[in-house]
């Protein structure tokens, strides 16, 4: 990788299952192959010390996967080991056939894209360049851009609707711009596999949507197996198609929404009180927590 390019963190893996998209995948250039990246047993942390034990996950193509808990509970810590970017205190991350602790970094990197917490990228840098960051890990030693790097930036460019900006400097964008491009970035790399570390961190309610039906149409309209952190769990159950709820050291539910935001598993893993309810049109269950007269109540 060049010098200039950004401090992200961001390499890749795949994943592969049946795909339970709605319609065929859309395919761009290069198209990755389908793989499932999934985790038996898996115990993650710092050091020594375990943070979150016997965790079983599977990141399916064609599916959108939702990691939700309290602030401690190994969310980031579970999306860095799937993404090797440190080592599982127990058990097995698995890539299709292969234990992912036994691949090369590159072929890593060509199989799972990881978008770490608030990026940053160096001054002066375009969209189109910051997107191009994510051939790297095709690219040999002189890193000579071909003729696929340029298809799989301009396709990146295209599937986020990023074409108008692709000549913009990162810095001179909005934050949901900016979050854009970044995701571009990880798409440029033609993995079947994205890890998203709490993407929609420090944007408002609009962009936060904006960027949540991305990601739900890069799921469904071009096959990916996506996962990602986050914090609101409304926002989560209204998106995903799995969900994983981590506390205590373990997982407390793994599921669809409606098997996992349940107000018993709210009240285990956050220690609040919540009523949950299911919209009879959507099937989608919505938490409801007490508000100000709880608070002002003796």
């Amino acid at each position: 990788m060049s010098s200039d390019a950004p401090t992200t963190g961001a390499t890749a893996l795949t994943a592969g299952a049946t795909a339970d998209a709605s319609g065929p995948p859309v395919a761009g250039p290069g198209s990755p192959v389908a793989e499932v990246l999934f985790t038996e047993d898996l115990s993650v942390g710092h050091g020594s010390r375990v943070v979150c034990a016997g965790i079983d996950l599977e990141i399916a193509p064609g599916r959108l996967t939702v990691v939700v808990g309290p602030n401690g509970c190994g969310k980031s810590t579970l999306l860095r080991t799937m993404a090797r970017l440190q080592p599982p205190l127990g058990g097995t991350v698995r890539l299709g056939d292969d234990d992912l602790g036994r691949l090369r970094p590159r072929d890593v990197a060509r199989r799972v894209a990881f978008l770490p917490q608030s990026p940053l990228v160096p001054e002066g840098v375009t969209v189109r360049q910051l997107v191009g960051y994510g051939r790297h890990p095709h690219q040999g030693i002189l890193g000579t851009v071909r003729d696929d790097d340029r298809d799989a930036v301009a396709w990146a460019l295209g599937a986020t609707g990023l074409d108008p900006l692709a000549d913009r400097l990162v810095d001179t964008l909005s934050g949901g711009e900016r979050q854009r491009a970044w995701i571009a970035m990880t798409l440029a790399q033609r993995t079947g596999v994205l890890l998203l570390d709490e993407p929609t961190t420090f944007l408002d309610v609009r962009h936060q949507l904006d960027l949540m039906h991305l990601l739900r149409r890069l799921v469904s309209e071009h096959g990916l197996a996506v996962a990602l952190v986050l914090h609101d769990l409304n926002q989560a159950a209204g998106f995903a198609d799995h969900m994983l709820l981590l506390a205590g050291g373990g997982v407390v539910a793994r599921g669809r929404p409606t098997e996992v935001l349940t107000a018993d598993h709210v009240r285990t893993a956050f220690e609040v009180d919540a009523r949950v309810v299911v919209d009879d049109a959507t099937g989608i269950p919505t938490c409801v927590f007490p508000g100000r007269d709880a608070a002002l109540a003796p």
